[in-house]
């Protein structure tokens, strides 16, 4: 679904990705792990169109999509769920993901709210309540609610489980394994690297903006070298 080639961001001066290449597989939940800094939510950000490449190519459903526009990236079918929610804590729940579903026909986004709100019934106890009121795992709730309200074909997470509750981040990985089974595809950027391999199928390690390790998430998970620098003790 997804394929990217020697993909280069660069903030002025400062390199920040440097020839990069990746896959996702449609039906894939595929981990971007590694240290803080190392570019992960960059990355994301130029493949939504947020952030401009440098070089490099962006296929996605076999087609460039390298200097198209974030909003038209959305109509092609990729949605991104920010790191820090970044909900519109002004308006209610509901608005937001009515915002969610802005490109499609109104009885469609209705439908899927109602979706929503069965993936995520506290969604409809506070479907009134202004988004900034929720707590942070409710927000989390909420923008990744926002996020499947476009119907995307490759759904963005960007550290889902920063900030939260133990109880809280165990729900939002099943919930992501819930979308996998249902045949949704993910890319998911994630500092808690030992639960994102144990929901992927496929990862990639990422230091100072180059991929360093990659391979199947079960074979990731038991390599010494993994364990020692990103995984520690169980």
């Amino acid at each position: 679904m997804l394929s990217v080639s020697d993909l280069t961001v660069a903030y002025g001066p400062v390199v920040a990705i440097r020839d990069v290449c990746f896959h996702v597989p449609a039906g894939s939940v595929v981990s971007l792990i590694g240290p803080n800094g190392a570019g992960k939510s960059t990355i994301l950000n130029a493949l939504s169109g947020l952030t401009p490449l440098t070089s490099g190519t962006i296929a996605f459903k076999g087609r460039d999509i390298s200097r198209m526009s974030a909003h038209k990236r959305v109509a092609q079918g990729i949605a991104q769920v920010p790191e820090g929610r970044q909900v519109l804590a002004g308006m209610s729940v509901r608005e937001n993901l009515e915002l969610g579903g802005y490109r499609r026909p109104g009885k469609e986004v209705r439908a899927d709210i109602g979706k929503m709100e069965e993936y995520f019934p506290v969604l409809r106890q506070r479907s009134k309540t202004a988004a900034g009121a929720l707590s942070g795992g409710e927000q989390q709730m909420l923008a990744i609610a926002r996020g499947l309200m476009a119907r995307p074909g490759l759904l963005l997470l960007d550290e889902p489980s920063l900030g939260l509750a133990p109880l809280v981040v165990r729900f939002i990985f099943e919930f992501i394994q819930k979308l996998r089974d249902e045949g949704q595809t993910v890319l998911l950027v994630e500092q808690n690297a030992r639960e994102a391999l144990k929901i992927s199928s496929y990862a990639y390690v990422l230091e100072n903006g180059r991929i360093v390790f990659e391979g199947p998430s079960e074979k990731l998970r038991c390599d010494p070298a993994i364990v020692r620098a990103y995984l520690g003790l169980a």
